[in-house]
């Protein structure tokens, strides 16, 4: 049955692909009142944006990309990892009494805070002197990630502690507005957690008692786990090793994919009476859970819509659930989970941003970026200014396509007027201004979410033949272009030697490359219409403001 829908979602997806390419190559027009009724809709694509350990927010370069990207992309919370771990010397330990030091959780917060970002909580990881005594850890800056009996009931100390000190320096008002969410996929191991879903679970329950032991309100979630998938891997207390012929690239589409743990965990805290304030999981569009070269399915990936496939499993798991009203936030998400992947710095991840971000309106309350910028050391520094890390803004604060996708989304406004394959029509409530955005995802790259080396600049264009009436005559309209020779700054670099490093001027010279996006003036006729008539090229982004 599965199989059968999505043969023909998939249908109903080419048929109206065509229909809207038919009618754009005919030069048909589409006509689009600004008076009409609008349908309202929240920006889920701003509300968080992730970032790699909380030690890395104690740097100037980190804060001053942080005031950029909440500036001009509307970031509302921050995420990342290693909030307790020793490098944030979270706990002193002195005659086997320990004792906590929020000095800098208190100066990452403040400062945060001051930029008008909010900490989205991950809870993690083990301090040394909580975690086991021979604990495994995880990245060059080794997170203690493995638990013995003691460390439960010190972890419960040092979460309810810390919830705590949180509502008495900055107010339980201001805190009721964050979110707690417990650890970073346990259900990695080897990973992020060296135990069983069983003790993961019983983290969860003593978590969420510390906080909700502050204040019962507070919001309290996870499981927090990895990507979705399609095997049994995750079946068992520790996941196992996939079955080599589960899938292949001719039928990874056509299986259902699911959250890992997401059924057992609200089943457990349904049993437990425990709260689940909101569910979280992260919803990578490929195949494996770290990197593809480690991978049983190297090369991977699922097709453009899997995140919407994603998101619609988990609205219907969770209103089955004794938790139908949990908020659902996504806190990791990217094209892939591999902080060494090239294409995170290429054009493609931009039209991918924005398709499945306009096609998800509705089906979630967040869905996270990872990460903001490269200022991110889980494999150490980089070795080249451009290396697909994760970021949307480089070392040297270079923006890539990926910053002017989100910054294009943040432009729209809040109701929605006409949306199609392509093009996305909106209105700001309170001051009536329409903001278009326009992209080009090309049809023959749909099966597949761009990874990989190749830049995939090729593609078949689209025309757009879009009117909206009921304007003021004369009003004019700026277009910004975001397309293969316009912002596109990882092609610029090459051409001038891929430099490593830069000098002062030549990076004073990417960024401005990478902002220069191409421009253009309409002006809105006489009869109160304004007429847009473009072919977008492959992987271009309009927008029309």
């Amino acid at each position: 049955m599965f199989q059968l829908n999505q043969m023909i979602k998939k249908l109903a997806i080419l048929v109206f692909g065509i229909f809207f390419l038919n009618i754009t190559n005919a030069q048909q027009k589409v006509t689009v009142d600004a008076n009409a009724k609008g349908q309202k809709f929240e920006h889920f694509w701003s509300k968080c944006v992730g970032a790699g350990r909380a030690n890395e927010g104690l740097r100037a370069g980190w804060l001053e990309q942080l005031k950029q990207i909440q500036q001009n992309c509307g970031f509302q919370y921050v995420r990342f990892h290693g909030l307790f771990h020793d490098d944030m010397f979270p706990v002193f330990e002195k005659n086997e009494k320990i004792t906590c030091n929020w000095q800098y959780i208190d100066e990452l917060f403040d400062r945060m805070l001051d930029l008008k970002t909010k900490p989205f909580v991950e809870l993690g990881f083990f301090p040394k002197v909580i975690a086991s005594q021979n604990s495994k850890t995880q990245f060059w800056w080794k997170a203690s990630i493995t638990p013995d009996e003691n460390s439960f009931g010190k972890w419960q100390n040092l979460v309810k502690a810390f919830a705590q000190h949180c509502v008495d320096r900055y107010g339980i008002d201001e805190v009721l507005t964050w979110y707690f969410e417990v650890w970073n996929e346990p259900d990695l191991n080897p990973g992020f957690w060296d135990s069983g879903r069983s003790d993961y679970f019983r983290l969860y329950k003593i978590s969420v008692e510390a906080v909700k032991s502050v204040d019962k309100r507070l919001k309290v979630g996870g499981p927090s786990t990895s990507n979705f998938t399609a095997d049994n891997r995750f079946d068992a207390d520790i996941q196992t090793a996939p079955s080599k012929s589960m899938w292949t690239k001719e039928n990874v589409n056509n299986i259902e994919w699911q959250g890992v743990w997401i059924k057992d965990f609200l089943a457990y805290c349904e049993k437990e009476k425990l709260p689940v304030d909101f569910i979280s999981c992260h919803p990578y569009p490929t195949d494996y859970a770290l990197n593809p070269e480690t991978s049983r399915y190297e090369g991977l990936t699922r097709y453009v819509q899997s995140t919407f496939d994603d998101m619609n499993w988990m609205k219907k798991v969770l209103a089955k659930s004794a938790f139908p009203n949990a908020e659902i936030h996504y806190t990791e998400w990217s094209t892939s989970p591999n902080s060494r992947d090239p294409q995170h710095d290429f054009l493609p991840p931009a039209a991918y941003i924005v398709k499945v971000n306009l096609d998800c309106i509705g089906l979630a309350n967040s869905l996270s970026y990872w990460t903001f910028t490269d200022i991110f050391e889980e494999k150490g520094g980089a070795e080249s200014i451009f290396h697909g890390g994760f970021g949307m803004i480089n070392y040297q604060g270079i923006v890539k396509p990926t910053y002017h996708a989100y910054r294009m989304l943040n432009e729209l406004g809040d109701e929605k007027l006409f949306a199609c394959e392509s093009v996305f029509v909106s209105r700001n409530s309170g001051s009536g201004k329409i903001v278009i955005l326009a992209y080009n995802y090309p049809e023959e790259y749909k099966n597949a979410v761009p990874s990989g080396s190749s830049k995939r600049e090729n593609g078949s264009s689209k025309k757009i033949d879009l009117n909206v009436s009921n304007l003021k005559p004369g009003t004019q309209f700026k277009l910004e272009i975001l397309d293969k020779d316009n912002g596109n700054v990882h092609n610029y670099w090459q051409s001038i030697g891929s430099p490593e490093p830069p000098t002062r001027e030549q990076t004073a010279l990417l960024k401005k490359v990478a902002n220069d996006l191409k421009t253009e003036i309409i002006t809105v006729g006489k009869d109160g219409i304004l007429h847009v008539d473009r072919e977008l090229t492959p992987w271009s982004l309009v927008l029309i403001k």
